[in-house]
């Protein structure tokens, strides 16, 4: 599976970016697409993520009623609308493909994404 991030920038506080995943390759039955995030001197944690089959999403407290995360089954790519971004929300962003998810925590641990992106940097200034 290759994944390919794409819109990643800078902007200033509450302004809005869209970051998207496209995927090709290998393709599963049932599978999630996640996006991650990792600051400068920080772990990576999870953003949100969505279960292609029945558009499930599950969402970071830190970004809930921020972000949206979308998909386009047709176009095999996963969307990360970010709006009201905050300083604080400055990292790498990486897409990720979970292929066999299990429960609504073993999807946000980040424990089951065998297919990363190479990452996206996004940067808000305040």
């Amino acid at each position: 599976v290759q994944l390919v991030e794409s819109g990643g920038g800078s902007v200033q506080a509450g302004g809005s970016l869209r970051l998207s995943c496209a995927a090709s390759g290998r393709t599963f039955s049932s599978y999630c697409m996640g996006w991650f995030r990792q600051a400068p001197g920080k772990e990576r944690e999870f953003v949100a993520a969505i279960r292609w089959s029945g558009g499930s999403t599950y969402y970071a407290d830190s970004v809930k009623g921020r972000f949206t995360i979308s998909r386009d089954n047709a176009r095999n790519t996963v969307y990360l609308q970010m709006n009201s971004l905050k300083p604080e929300d400055t990292a790498v962003y990486y897409c990720a493909v979970d292929p066999y998810p299990s429960s609504r925590w073993g999807v946000m641990a980040g424990l089951e994404y065998d297919y990363w992106g190479q990452g996206t940097q996004v940067t808000v200034s305040s």
